[in-house]
């Protein structure tokens, strides 16, 4: 089988019709596929981003650098947001002292998306300038991010206690930063690549990408591996000036699927007409790949008449002044969907 043919990846009941699915036609876009190499016993998960992503970033019409930034953000949170086994949502936060002082992206269960970027367009322009006029910088993206933080917060529905994990940004990628923290939170071996572009698609008879400018569509891809240590695994000592080893990083197994999940090249990870199936067997089609069902995926914002009104409910009235109108109304605007919400009274009624 040459790697342009279709894999045949097993499900768990076992049922296949070559498309990973269970007999059932393959999602084209906007899903989570969770996979695991056979000989090597790694565990990942393949996302593939297109409408869903598309109108997260077109909905605010974003420069292209922060729409890179941000498109790779909810990539990443889908990646982490689909392990969830329970409901409730996962917050991924940068803040930095950079031109994009900030991102946030929601993956509520059990797959619905939102995200939000601010950023100063004055020192923005600067920077992209700059990165055009670098001769080194041919191969890098323009610095949109710089020092502060990145946080991951689970905050689960019911009684369970909320998690956050924060790890330090320093003018890096948000994949460095994001393997710093599981190096750190976790500490698993992991691997993370993640692709965002615009893409030309002609528009179908019919079909309207949101926000679609001439055919031209955000998409993103992202690959993640990790590996969970056999029981009784522990970390090599710590030398100093370099990261403490983790356990089973030296693994000859996860050596070599790492190896082989580097290969990937981004156009491969957002290419609409190349499957995640498709390019799991051309990446892993000597370690063998099982897939699992798909988590699809939408952008879905969870803000409402309700949720607002009881935000402004909660000002005090001096505070509810300072947001009137001359008419006495209050306009909000959600920041993530851009839905616009107006109350007669100011009292959020």
């Amino acid at each position: 089988m040459t790697d342009d043919q279709a894999p045949q990846p097993a499900s768990d009941s076992g049922k296949d019709n070559g498309n990973g699915n269970n007999g059932t036609p393959a999602i084209a876009d906007d899903f989570v596929l969770p996979f695991q190499t056979v000989n090597s016993n790694i565990s990942g998960r393949i996302v593939r981003l297109g409408p869903s992503l598309d109108g997260i970033l077109n909905r605010h019409d974003y420069p292209d650098a922060v729409g890179e930034a941000l498109g790779q953000a909810v990539a990443l949170t889908s990646l982490l947001g689909s392990a969830l086994k329970f409901d409730g949502r996962l917050i991924m936060q940068t803040k930095t002292d950079g031109p994009l002082d900030l991102l946030v992206v929601n993956y509520d269960t059990p797959g619905n998306l939102r995200g939000y970027a601010n950023f100063d367009a004055n020192r923005l322009a600067k920077e992209v300038e700059a990165h055009k006029n670098n001769p080194d910088s041919a191969n890098l993206q323009p610095r949109a991010l710089g020092q502060g933080y990145l946080a991951m917060t689970i905050d689960p529905n019911g009684d369970m206690d909320r998690y956050q994990g924060i790890v330090a940004l320093e003018n890096e990628t948000l994949t460095s930063a994001a393997l710093t923290y599981f190096r750190q939170s976790e500490q698993l071996p992991t691997f993370i690549r993640l692709a965002v572009a615009r893409v030309y698609e002609p528009t179908p008879a019919g079909g309207n990408s949101p926000g679609s400018k001439d055919g031209w569509t955000w998409r993103a891809g992202g690959l993640l591996l990790q590996h969970i240590a056999h029981e009784g695994g522990a970390s090599t000592p710590e030398r100093e000036g370099e990261p403490i080893p983790l356990a089973g990083e030296d693994d000859d197994a996860w050596q070599r699927t790492e190896i082989l999940a580097g290969t990937v090249e981004d156009h491969e990870l957002i290419d609409p007409h190349l499957s995640p199936e498709r390019l799991l067997y051309r990446l892993f089609h000597e370690e063998g790949v099982r897939v699992n069902d798909p988590h699809p995926l939408a952008d879905r914002c969870t803000c409402s008449r309700e949720r607002v009104g009881r935000f402004l409910r909660g000002f005090a009235k001096s505070g509810l002044d300072d947001l009137r109108n001359e008419d006495g109304t209050i306009n909000v605007t959600c920041e993530f969907c851009s839905k616009k919400y107006d109350f007669e009274s100011g009292s959020g009624e």
